[in-house]
């Protein structure tokens, strides 16, 4: 071996990866706020304590946010990290030492942060892995179906006054790994489905990204009232409805005539 531990040139061959790895994608490490969000009981409590400036009472209000000063984190995104963790439930030492009297207390500071901050103490990256690591956890899964409808509808307000370019590609960025990662549960799908004159529907293409996640079958939504003309063209140009289906809705004596001519100009290009 050389200095510092590395291996000596007669040795590099043993080092070297082998040629048919050359070209394989090298993952980018994983920040702060993954490793905290991601990691296993046995690590969050070790990373929380040693980071832990102090731990006497006084210090009870102030320890979270010296913790995510020492992390290079905000104190969003330690709360969120920490408080998403699929363990946190079963580590109260972890919420003792943020500072919190009780889980229900974290989970009350993480919920507020998680709704009403828009991409500032959350990046959007942070978000997205938030999303990839409630979906594997049934119990954050289905406390986000909650925080989901009060996040997207501060988005939607925020965009509606400001018509900010950089918020919306976030929020079309943040609604396609909802329903591309398997946050979005049925009830979340029928109660934007219910909206029918949203204007981000059609601004998201939000009917074909469920019938991409598969929550409700194509054959489904295309016999539905709610579901807008346009937004019934747009499945069939991706190939997603039958001509089949095309022709029995057609065959409904009720049809509004928009629909039936939407519906007809498309039949004939089938």
């Amino acid at each position: 071996m050389g200095a510092g531990g590395l291996p000596c040139d007669q040795h590099y061959n043993e080092y070297r990866p082998v040629a048919q790895d050359a070209n394989r994608e090298i993952p980018p490490p994983m920040s702060a706020f993954e490793q905290i969000l991601t990691a296993n009981a046995e690590d969050l409590l070790k990373l929380v304590f040693k980071t832990a400036a102090n731990r006497d009472r006084q210090a009870q209000g102030r320890r979270s946010r010296e913790i995510a000063r020492r992390l290079n984190l905000t104190h969003g995104q330690l709360i969120c990290a920490v408080g998403f963790n699929p363990h946190i439930r079963e580590l109260p030492d972890v919420v003792s030492i943020l500072g919190f009297s009780s889980y229900d207390a974290l989970a009350q500071a993480r919920n507020e942060y998680f709704t009403i901050d828009l991409y500032d103490r959350l990046g959007i990256k942070d978000v997205l892995a938030i999303y990839l690591a409630v979906a594997k956890d049934p119990w954050h899964q289905q406390i986000m179906q909650y925080l989901l409808a009060n996040r997207l509808k501060r988005i939607e307000e925020r965009i509606e006054a400001t018509v900010n370019s950089l918020i919306i590609e976030r929020y079309k960025k943040e609604m396609r790994a909802i329903y591309g990662d398997g946050v979005a549960q049925l009830e979340f799908v029928e109660q934007r489905l219910r909206n029918t004159h949203s204007g981000f529907r059609a601004l998201l293409g939000e009917v074909l990204m469920i019938v991409e996640s598969r929550l409700v079958p194509v054959g489904d939504l295309f016999f539905r009232d709610n579901i807008l003309p346009e937004e019934k063209r747009r499945l069939i140009i991706k190939g997603l409805v039958p001509r089949e289906l095309v022709v029995s809705r057609l065959q409904e004596p009720n049809l509004s005539p928009h629909e039936r001519r939407v519906l007809e100009d498309q039949l004939r290009l089938m």
